[in-house]
């Protein structure tokens, strides 16, 4: 029976890891309202996951506003940056989708452009989890972030594969938002980190990687 009253064992770590899964996940929703905190909110959903959710570590809301505050001012700048990518980007996937039943060759040009898609949500997607983990200027982010986009392209395919599938549900119903963004991130970062350690071996001790603009 003590084993079943032990905070870090059993039902009870189960609850606690639920409790840090769903509270971070309505944390990020929250701070991604103003749009342009997503950024620092997406790379300190990515941080607190990592370093608290995935070892059962204590912390997560500590660890969740430490990367908050710490990477604000570069996540802030990085997400005007997409933000002003993501305008003609919609307006082409609107364009594609009302022409994709007008003939054959319209299908196959959207059908293209989704795929095409894959290499700016890729970019889009290893962005702020790097920022979670690492120290960079905007400029050296977003260059990191597309040299890994293409030089791991089955690990960016699945991440971005994960992020429709999470991103859908909770566009259509308001519950899975609820856990999905934390559960997600826990997702992609059995890929990520992978790579990461590959470049950056001491994030395996636990030790943080600085890299500057």
């Amino acid at each position: 029976m003590g084993g079943f009253f032990n905070p870090e064992k059993g039902v009870w770590a189960a609850l606690s890891t639920m409790v840090d899964v769903c509270g971070l996940s309505i944390l990020w929703l929250l701070l991604c309202i103003p749009v342009v905190t997503a950024g620092p909110a997406s790379a300190a959903l990515y941080y607190a996951v990592v370093k608290c959710v995935r070892p059962g570590e204590p912390g997560a809301f500590g660890a969740f506003f430490h990367s908050f505050r710490e990477n604000f001012k570069t996540g802030a700048l990085a997400t005007l940056v997409c933000v002003l990518a993501a305008v003609p980007l919609a307006c082409g996937v609107a364009i594609m989708w009302a022409n994709h039943r007008a003939s054959d060759a319209g299908a196959v040009l959207f059908v293209a452009y989704c795929v095409a898609l894959v290499l700016p949500l890729g970019v889009l997607c290893w962005l702020f989890p790097l920022l979670g983990r690492f120290t960079f200027g905007v400029k050296h982010l977003f260059l990191t972030a597309f040299q890994l986009t293409v030089g791991h392209l089955p690990t960016t395919a699945a991440v971005v594969v994960l992020t429709v599938l999470a991103a859908v549900p909770s566009a259509i119903y308001w519950w899975p938002a609820l856990f999905l963004p934390a559960l997600a991130a826990l997702a992609a970062s059995l890929l990520f980190e992978r790579v990461f350690r590959r470049y950056a071996p001491e994030l395996a001790n636990g030790q943080e990687e600085s890299d500057d603009e």
